[in-house]
């Protein structure tokens, strides 16, 4: 894990980040209005998460919308970078861990990083997931 010190360290010019290159698909400047992206809906094993999701080659952009009292119907593996806009989530992980993240926190894992995890929430809650 990069300490703030080293990221700060690897700043370049007008703070560009020179030691990090961020591996995205190639794809021009692109801006969305999540509310004009027509909502796709998913059961989970209770309740249901409403999808708004940009495709940019293998790369999956998402605005999620967790109704209250929804519960993921899998265990996933792959990775995600997930932020939290609004409510709370609990992710818990097969091996027993469990975290609640609010509003403002955010989690990141790999592909097969970690044990798998599934999401929960008894209040509903909006992210922003990039995988």
């Amino acid at each position: 894990m990069t300490t703030a010190a080293e990221a700060s360290a690897n700043k370049g010019a007008a703070g560009t980040d020179t030691g990090f290159p961020m591996k995205l698909p190639t794809s021009p400047f692109t801006v969305t209005d999540w509310s004009k992206v027509a909502p796709t809906t998913h059961a989970g094993e209770t309740g249901e998460a409403l999808w708004r999701t940009l495709n940019i080659g293998d790369l999956r952009v998402r605005m999620v919308e967790y109704s209250p009292g929804y519960l993921a119907d899998h265990w996933c593996d792959r990775g995600h970078v997930l932020y939290v806009l609004k409510g709370e989530l609990d992710s818990e992980l097969r091996d027993g861990r469990k975290f609640k993240l609010t509003a403002g926190m955010s989690y990141q894992v790999s592909d097969f990083g970690d044990a798998a995890h599934r999401s929960s929430t008894a209040t509903g809650a909006t992210l922003f997931i990039v995988d």
